[in-house]
């Protein structure tokens, strides 16, 4: 018995002393633990300063039943239970017994209210006994942050978003992907002790940590341009039962994105934002194709825009596959510039077939000198890869040479292929898409991003002229006829190839318009690609993706509000043509839409609104019941909204 008392006493001096702070440390891990608290990310903003994206505070109020004294919890039970019936609208009785019946239970962790906005909380907060804290009080406030995207649905890839999993790991989507670091600020930290089984209640009122906000950052993209972007896309896959297309509208200067639009149908034939194919889908992209080819050929003096060749009936046979004319009968003997106007397949596959069969290596380094083999090197993830077969290949057959020379056997997301038209838009130069401007924190500039040209030269300026002629004839006289303006004009390329392989019945068809605009002096270019029409409404890129670009080219000159500056001497004596050069001299005043906020709390629905630059008046309190401006109306800055509350 002695030996055993001895051994009981070593035993407990170990535990004590030796391992103290181990048992101590598990001891109070199971009691306390430290939990994040989530920064306020920083907002997303559109180039005028519009809001795409912003956090909105929420909190959820329950109360401890069992750290109330006895004392406080009779003096300030009714008028609490008073206070709670005018702010949610249920009877003072009701907040009575559940409150007892809390206190009878020993619930330290009762729910009140959830989804709270701020200056609700604040109200609740001063409430008769919550006002005391949280161990006086019993007062337990539990706050996140839920992300808010005024413009809706509309690129809603492109805005994205950034989730964190249970193992740290992040899932990144468009920008607020891309640029998580610069938005997502720093985590805070808050202690709480465990009262019950997954229940845990903060100790004190103060964090441990206080989170730091995360910094705003200014895109590129343009609300009214990604509004007109996203209208016309829709309503044109709508009328042709296609599966799902894309449009990108690019600065041609800068290579800043003004809007980019990606739309799949359900199966209820709906249309949202299902995937970004504009970045991420790389397919054969067909006629466009030809764009690059023809530079090509010019570059390395093989041909000039005179060179005839023989479109023969519209079939030529390599080997054992035959290259096909949409024109039955072909268009005899045609110069190379008339062959880029029709889009003739056979006239393409002959040139290139004629000059680069014996050393296809010299075709094939001259697209790879242009940089279409490469990614762009996007901040937003998902990039698709562009395919470029190579002599040696083991998919270079005797065949690939003249069908790459027309867009096949080759692979370009649809960014990839608008790169490129808009470098020869810039006489050349090709510029790195771009989508985000600037980060700031508050009014001070954290991080600008300019221009970067991923090739300063891609082919001659003259090279780049006389193809800019061929695309403005493409509209003029080509293909593209049917979209040609007078006194407004587009520069651009058809294209339609196959979307499958099936035979003619079970075929699908790729639909694409690119090209910019103006084009004596380009400002803008775009590109159009529709996947999968109802061939039996049409299939064509002129038919399915030109009227897309039109009614783009058009919207964003003609139906963005404009302020006049043409003086009354100038108007008087000078006859000024009512098209884009009348717009030059213009100053654009531009303007969002104002959002339905019926049924939001008042105070996120302030800041939402003043952010995108309104006067906002309430009457009442609690959720918005009307509004004085209709959902979709245009908006100036400093216009007074007024806000009937419930």
């Amino acid at each position: 018995m002695f030996i055993f008392a001895i051994m009981v006493v070593v035993k407990l001096l170990n535990t004590q002393f030796v391992h103290g702070d181990t048992y101590r440390a598990k001891g109070e891990s199971r009691v306390f633990k430290t939990f994040d608290i989530p920064a306020n990310r920083g907002n997303l903003y559109d180039s005028k300063g519009n809001l795409l994206a912003t956090s909105v505070p929420k909190y959820d109020i329950r109360f401890d039943a069992v750290t109330v004294s006895n004392q406080n919890f009779q003096d300030h039970i009714k008028p609490l239970c008073d206070a709670l019936s005018k702010e949610f609208g249920k009877p003072s009785a009701h907040y009575n017994k559940v409150l007892r019946k809390a206190r009878a239970q020993k619930n330290r962790y009762l729910l009140i209210r959830r989804n709270m906005g701020y200056s609700q909380y604040m109200r609740v907060k001063n409430f008769p006994l919550f006002k005391l804290g949280a161990n006086r009080g019993g007062l337990i406030v539990e706050q996140r942050t839920v992300r808010e995207h005024p413009i809706g649905k509309i690129a809603e890839r492109t805005v994205g978003y950034e989730r964190k999993d249970e193992q740290g790991y992040y899932t990144r989507v468009g920008l607020e992907g891309a640029y998580g670091p610069f938005l997502r600020g720093r985590e805070g930290k808050r202690k709480k002790q465990k009262i019950a089984k997954n229940q845990w209640k903060p100790i004190g009122d103060a964090n441990e940590l206080e989170p730091q906000d995360g910094y705003d950052v200014i895109s590129t993209i343009d609300v009214n341009i990604q509004d007109i972007t996203h209208h016309a896309l829709l309503a044109q896959l709508e009328e042709f039962e296609a599966e799902h297309g894309t449009v990108v509208v690019m600065e041609t200067k800068t290579g800043e994105i003004k809007a980019i639009s990606n739309l799949g149908r359900t199966k209820s034939g709906k249309y949202y934002e299902r995937l970004n194919y504009a970045v991420g889908e790389a397919h054969e992209p067909g006629s466009t194709f030809k764009l690059m080819t023809m530079v090509a050929a010019l570059e390395d003096k093989v041909i000039d825009s005179s060179f005839v060749v023989d479109t023969e009936n519209g079939r030529i046979k390599f080997y054992d596959r035959t290259v096909k004319d949409s024109k039955w009968g072909g268009y005899g003997k045609i110069s190379a510039a008339k062959a880029f106007e029709l889009s003739s397949n056979t006239a393409f596959a002959k040139i290139v077939d004629q000059h680069y069969k014996h050393n296809p290596k010299r075709f094939v380094n001259r697209l790879m000198n242009m940089g279409i083999h490469k990614k762009l090197g996007l901040s937003i993830k998902g990039e698709g890869k562009p395919k470029l077969p190579y002599p040696g290949d083991k998919d270079w057959y005797g065949t690939t040479l003249p069908w790459m020379a027309h867009g096949y056997g080759v692979a370009m997301t649809p960014l990839q292929t608008l790169t490129f038209y808009n470098a020869i838009a810039n006489d050349g130069e090709m510029i790195k898409p771009r989508f985000i401007k600037e980060v700031k924190a508050w009014d001070r500039t954290k991080e600008k991003f300019d221009k970067e040209i991923l090739n300063p030269a891609v082919c001659s300026s003259k090279t780049a002229g006389i193809v800019k002629h061929m695309m403005e004839n493409v509209v003029k006289r080509g293909t593209a006829s049917n979209i040609h303006i007078e006194n407004f004009q587009i520069a651009g390329k058809t294209g339609t190839c196959w979307g499958n392989y099936g035979k003619d019945k079970e075929r699908e068809y790729i639909s694409s318009f690119v090209g910019y605009f103006p084009a004596d002096n380009p400002r803008y270019s775009c590109i159009v690609v529709i996947h999968k029409p109802n061939k039996k409404k049409g299939y064509y890129g002129n038919i399915v993706a030109a009227p897309v670009f039109k009614k783009i080219a058009l919207k964003v000159y003609n139906d963005i509000p404009v302020v006049d500056y043409v003086t009354p001497e100038v108007a008087e004596n000078t006859a000024v043509e009512h098209s884009y050069k009348t717009y030059f001299k213009k100053a654009q005043t531009y303007k969002t839409k104002m959002p339905d906020v019926t049924g939001m709390p008042a105070m996120d629905v302030v800041a939402l609104l003043e952010n995108l630059g309104l006067k906002v008046q309430c009457k009442g309190r609690g959720k918005v019941k009307t509004q004085s401006i209709t959902e979709g109306v245009f908006i100036n800055k400093g216009q007074t909204v007024n806000l009937q509350l419930l």
